[in-house]
């Protein structure tokens, strides 16, 4: 019997290294995507400090007493986690660990301060930082990297959107206009796959990773109360 499993265990062995050496057969190690690993740990890394951010300018807004800015903000950070959370798992199948620096989050001020920010964030990610990380990483082609970054960067056009007219509020008339989006009712949906954020939740399947819109999940609201918008006619 002793024989026959160490028989067994030598063909086991033998059949996985054929099945490495085998044309066309690759080993994911680090080494072999250096850009990759980079790109992903300085992308956690941002991704991080973004979802500790949001989850601060929330807090903000809402003590404030701007709970639609907050829930707004709430739900770009739920969509931020995902992405680090993507990030962080294609490094662990690299068997590389997550960046140890410290975090550093942006200092909270006021709401119009931290709407300003935000958006500018945004636009230099999804204007400059993506599109060179991206041109880094594709001669590379570790394809999980690719959509997962390309899929983070589809998200970010989203909030850059979702930030639009409260940045126009921040800019000129802030009173007045944040007034109107705070008067508004509206509920936030975040892809679980790929950090999707949209008002509404799509019907058949996610815009960006194309994933069964069951994989959205409502974003509860801020406040405790809020009024039902058939109050407003």
């Amino acid at each position: 019997m002793a024989n026959t499993d160490w028989f067994r265990n030598v063909l086991k062995v033998l059949l996985i290294g054929a099945l490495l050496l085998a044309p066309g057969a690759t080993v994911c190690v680090a080494a072999d995507y250096p850009e990759t690993v980079q790109a992903l740990q300085e992308r956690y890394q941002d991704e991080v400090e973004a979802h500790v951010s949001y989850t601060r300018f929330s807090d903000k807004a809402l003590a404030e007493g701007y709970p639609n800015s907050a829930y707004l903000f709430k739900s770009l950070a739920a969509s931020e986690a995902i992405h680090a959370r993507n990030f962080k798992r294609i490094l662990d199948t690299l068997g590389v660990g997550t960046p140890r620096e410290p975090l550093q989050p942006r200092p909270v001020e006021s709401t119009r301060p931290n709407i300003l920010h935000a958006t500018g964030i945004e636009t230099d990610e999804i204007d400059h930082r993506y599109p060179a990380i991206l041109a880094r990483i594709k001669p590379e082609n570790h394809q999980a990297a690719i959509d997962n970054l390309t899929w983070a960067w589809e998200a970010e056009k989203q909030h850059r959107k979702l930030l639009g007219r409260m940045q126009d509020a921040a800019k000129k008339w802030f009173k007045f206009l944040i007034a109107h989006i705070e008067g508004e009712y509206v509920d936030y949906h975040v892809c679980q796959i790929c950090g999707s954020t949209l008002v509404e939740r799509p019907v058949d399947h996610c815009p960006i990773c194309s994933q069964p819109a069951s994989h959205y999940h409502a974003i509860p609201y801020v406040a405790a109360v809020r009024s039902d918008p058939e109050e407003d006619y």
